[in-house]
């Protein structure tokens, strides 16, 4: 498990269908060794804070052995690292690997998986193409957001070490379909909506 780019960027206006966006969005990989606060990177910031960032979604994850995927999918895009958004890019952490609650050691920095990502439809304005946010959702190549349980430093080529695995053995893919079709599963469900790692908001839509 690697870190292969660390991504970062601040947020910029641009033009959407006709009216100007502000969005967070474009990432870019550094080479520097970069700090990883509780909120979110040095030099790096979410534009509108009601449904981006938070401790909860402090570091956005997705796994490198997906763009294979979206080169497929998009022949015409250059896909560079951080064009999903992501912060950090990685190697052999899949979501249907990876459970809600497991905690990883990179570089000085102690995280937790907490959920998956929803796509909004900034994710269009960086592919500038409408249908983004339906195929990426559909496509269950969602990446996944940690929180932050000790700041530290990290740096591309940096190790993830697991250090501990949560039990209740709930992937971030299993949640991911829950969310898409919950009445699949019930027990799942039910346990869901009772894991402790998932923020609150997500029990609640699943106690719902």
């Amino acid at each position: 498990m690697k870190l292969i780019s660390v991504n970062v960027g601040l947020p910029r206006e641009v033009t959407w269908r006709g009216k100007t966006v502000r969005t967070g969005i474009f990432k870019a990989p550094v080479s520097d060794r970069v700090m990883v606060r509780s909120l979110n990177l040095d030099g790096d910031r979410q534009a509108d804070l009601t449904v981006h960032g938070g401790a909860d979604k402090a570091v956005y994850v997705y796994p490198f052995e997906h763009y294979d995927y979206w080169r497929g999918e998009l022949p015409n895009r250059e896909l560079i690292l951080g064009i999903f958004g992501e912060n950090f890019t990685t190697t052999g952490l899949r979501e249907d690997e990876v459970n809600i609650g497991d905690c990883f050691h990179v570089g000085t920095v102690k995280l937790m998986v907490t959920q998956p990502r929803m796509p909004c439809y900034k994710l269009g304005i960086r592919f500038g193409r409408p249908d983004m946010v339906k195929r990426f959702l559909a496509s269950r190549r969602t990446g996944f957001y940690f929180r932050v349980l000790q700041e530290g430093e990290v740096g591309a080529g940096d190790t993830l070490e697991l250090v501990s695995r949560d039990n209740n053995n709930i992937t971030v893919a299993d949640i991911t379909q829950l969310y898409v079709n919950a009445e699949d599963n019930p027990e799942l469900l039910h346990r869901a909506a009772q894991l402790e790692a998932l923020p609150k908001s997500w029990r609640d839509y699943f106690q719902r």
